[in-house]
């Protein structure tokens, strides 16, 4: 055999060895990339997909505690016999109403067990009250298993029979001052369109489905595996999330995913991911915790999709011509074109993954992967944006639920509970600098009677007027507010006793002035009291309640200025 021969053989034989040698380290090599890759697009998709969740419903879940926390509904259930408190209640659902997503919302009263509804298209106005709850029906059990568990806020999927509508419900649960239950409120979102919004998106080779506490399956794009009634079905009966795969050991492994992160609850917000088999195809799956609604959220990337086979092809061809060329050509390449870039873009991946968006340059040769680096910096960009976005939306929703908390809808002017806040900065104000404010106490006279003879829209109406007429005889950094029904308080400061006596005096003249030209005169009785450094909250709302009422006890549109500890008022 000649030298050239051997020669041939030998580097033939080299060749076959190194081809071998490199198709196997490319495989391990792909396989590496793949893995690591789709668990961290995993973590991001899963982190994505639940806040776009949460956004959808963190505003119809504010509105809806907002809704049970309305002390006209409370009172309502507790006398739902009670025709004005019914005719109020019904005009309080009816505003919530157009602030919902969907536009309607539900009612159901615990004691009488009425169930009161109203859709988007108003069909029900003047008819709200739709059907009694029986515990005897299957269809109504979930109100009473609730009311039974007595959990202030539920998320469930449900078909009402009685309405016709499937919907994913919005449960909150109302309490009255005692901490008892009395009703339960909420809204509900058309399930297909919701669907359609957040879970069926058509990403390729992206399925995205949402169980509950227990592994039932509530939103899928597939509506068969859908577990509606959740809450009255015993464990053993539910479309849980094992349906989907085939495979025993893939069940127990999401099984344990969901077990692992009950275990942990809410204290670490993280990510299980571990590859299963879906209809014969390898996917990822991810699985994240949301608390906030008590869900869990499971995204399956089917990698063959998202990262054909094909997809590194290429680099094993580079890998290929490099090695005939020169091993140490190959070497650097290797290094340069495709294990550096690789290695910046998972530094980058973690650094994402620890929260931050400010990358670090990027290498980008110009191959697949800095494509993909490209990719992942726009990808970045986009998710960096929408997270300051929804930032932005949360403070701003948060900013308006602080407001609408403290603002009387009715006035214009603080509520009760914006009073309070006023009232205890002035009496830690006074104690720090050792000074006095002012408090008047406002009633409108005989407004009872106003409201018998012309009904309570003309009552609304002159107690904002007075609400007008009080801020116009007022300095522009005084505190009204509407207390409750027609009584009013103001915190004045800076004040001193004579500041109290002709503020207060002004106010019932201005009142009694420009009710007259109005055509429904008025007048009020003030009960005013000079509030000195280190009295508590409820002494000096009770000394200026004691001097309205010695006013009004003296005769009615009177100014009275309490002057001590147990004073007999004296007038202005």
């Amino acid at each position: 055999m000649s030298l050239k021969t051997r020669l041939l053989g030998l580097a033939a034989g080299l060749m076959i060895l190194a081809s071998l040698a490199s198709w196997l380290a490319y495989r391990e090599l792909s396989e590496g990339i793949i893995e690591r890759w789709g668990r961290q697009v995993a973590e991001i998709q899963v982190r994505y997909d639940s806040a776009r969740l949460l956004q959808s419903l963190e505003r119809e879940i504010g509105l809806a505690r907002q809704m049970a926390d309305s002390s006209t509904l409370v009172e309502w259930a507790q006398n739902p016999d009670d025709e004005d408190l019914n005719r109020q209640a019904i005009r309080e659902m009816e505003s919530f109403r157009s602030n919902f997503r969907d536009n309607s919302y539900f009612v159901a009263l615990r004691d009488s067990r009425q169930y009161y509804y109203n859709n988007a298209e108003g069909e029900f106005s003047g008819n709200q009250l739709r059907y009694i709850l029986d515990p005897d029906k299957p269809e109504d059990a979930w109100f009473f298993q609730l009311i039974e568990e007595g959990r202030d806020f539920h998320l469930n999927v449900n078909p009402d029979t009685e309405l016709g509508v499937t919907k994913l419900w919005i449960d909150v649960l109302m309490r009255n001052d005692k901490d008892r239950i009395v009703g339960m409120v909420g809204t509900g979102l058309d399930l297909d369109s919701f669907l359609q919004d957040i879970v069926d998106i058509d990403q390729e080779g992206i399925t995205t489905l949402f169980v509950d506490f227990n592994g039932a399956i509530q939103l899928y794009r597939d509506r068969n595996y859908i577990d509606f009634a959740s809450i009255i079905k015993p464990e053993g009966q539910k479309n849980t999330v094992d349906l989907l795969f085939d495979d025993p050991e893939d069940k127990q492994k999401v099984l344990g995913m969901l077990q692992m992160l009950k275990n942990r609850g809410s204290q670490n917000a993280s990510v299980e991911s571990s590859f299963v088999t879906v209809d014969g195809r390898k996917h990822l799956a991810g699985v994240a915790f949301l608390p906030a609604i008590g869900w869990f959220e499971i995204t399956l990337l089917d990698l063959q999709t998202l990262i054909p086979s094909n997809f590194l092809w290429p680099l094993l061809a580079v890998f290929l011509a490099s090695l005939v060329i020169t091993l140490v050509l190959f070497h650097l390449i290797i290094r340069s074109r495709i294990l550096k870039p690789i290695i910046g873009l998972e530094s980058a991946v973690e650094q994402v993954r620890g929260g931050s968006f400010a990358l670090p340059a990027l290498d980008k040769p110009n191959n697949e992967i800095g494509r993909l680096a490209r990719h992942f910096e726009i990808m970045t960009d986009t998710l960096a944006n929408s997270t300051r976005e929804l930032e932005r939306q949360v403070d701003q929703r948060t900013e308006a639920l602080n407001r609408l908390a403290r603002v009387d809808a009715l006035t214009g002017l603080k509520n009760r509970r914006g009073l309070d806040e006023a009232l205890e900065e002035e009496i830690q104000r006074a104690s720090r600098q050792d000074t006095g404010f002012g408090l008047l106490w406002l009633d409108i006279d005989h407004f009872k009677s106003i409201n018998d003879r012309l009904g309570h829209q003309v009552g609304d109406e002159i107690l904002c007027r007075v609400a007008l007429w009080l801020k116009a005889g007022l300095r522009p950094y005084d505190h009204p507010g509407r207390w409750g029904g027609d009584e009013f308080v103001v915190v004045l400061s800076p004040c001193d006793r004579s500041t109290l006596r002709q503020i207060a005096s002004r106010i019932r003249e201005t009142i009694e002035r420009d009710s007259i030209e109005t055509g429904a005169p008025v007048t009020v009785s003030i009960g005013g009291y000079f509030c000195k450094p280190g009295e508590d909250f409820e002494t000096v709302l009770h000394r200026a309640d004691q001097a309205l009422y010695r006013g009004k006890q003296q005769g009615r549109n009177q100014v009275y200025i309490a002057e001590g500890p147990n004073p007999e008022t004296s007038p202005a």
